[in-house]
């Protein structure tokens, strides 16, 4: 008699198995570029109106994306903006695909760091005036074309600076008007002026796992709509 009833919980439990919806490829399968490398960092926000969200990084282990980490996250006062079209001084996160040219810090480099760490210091400036060459480049000392009011002097942000790295938006190839200074650095009081900025115990983790050789970029965007981040 027993035969039957325990071919019976089987086939119970098989069904109950098949109605559970499939599990979601981790987030960076879903993307539609992860910048070639095996190392990738997430923002995700719920919608361009957010000024919080979360930040994971990931590695690339035999073909398949795994978490190492996340943390809370903040992004601008204004909320996300689609990077391509974003205009300077809306106080938004441009969203998109960036590489992560370099570290920087108030502080000195955490322990474990591999990428290239750039200490400022009282003539370190960040040059987001329009009409000189240096736009959205670090600048040290900050020469006459960079206009004081429009650039960030680095130590006046002691805390937010204090660990950094800087998010290739606009970089490379930089677009006037477009936006400069974006980087992903140490929470501040409130939401950011378009950086991504995270708690200072998030920031040291992803400054000790972070590896150049293994090209990390970081995708920024929300959970859908236009601008969700797995577009790009």
């Amino acid at each position: 008699m027993r035969r039957p009833l325990v071919t019976a919980s089987v086939l119970l439990a098989l069904a109950s198995l098949a109605a559970r919806p499939a599990e979601p490829p981790p987030l960076p399968e879903r993307l539609a570029d992860t910048g070639g490398g095996s190392q990738l960092i997430t923002a995700e926000a719920a919608g361009t109106d957010s000024t919080t969200g979360t930040v994971t990084w990931w590695d690339r282990r035999r073909g398949t994306w795994v978490a190492a980490g996340s943390a809370p996250a903040r992004f601008g006062a204004n909320g996300l903006a689609e990077g391509t079209t974003r205009t300077q001084g809306t106080n938004t996160t441009p969203t998109g695909l960036f590489d992560l040219p370099y570290a920087f810090g108030t502080g000195t480099a955490p322990a474990g760091t591999r990428y290239p760490y750039r200490r400022a210091g009282d003539r370190s400036w960040w040059c987001q005036d329009n009409a000189s060459p240096a736009y959205n480049r670090w600048v040290e000392p900050r020469p006459a074309h960079c206009r004081a009011g429009e650039a960030e002097h680095l130590v006046a942000y002691r805390a937010q600076y204090a660990r950094a790295l800087v998010i290739g938006f606009n970089y490379h190839r930089p677009v006037r008007g477009r936006g400069a200074g974006i980087f992903l650095h140490v929470d501040g009081r409130g939401a950011t002026a378009g950086c991504v900025s995270v708690p200072a115990t998030g920031m040291d983790r992803i400054l000790a796992w972070a590896d150049p050789a293994r090209r990390p970029h970081i995708a920024i965007g929300t959970g859908s709509g236009p601008t969700a981040i797995t577009r790009y």
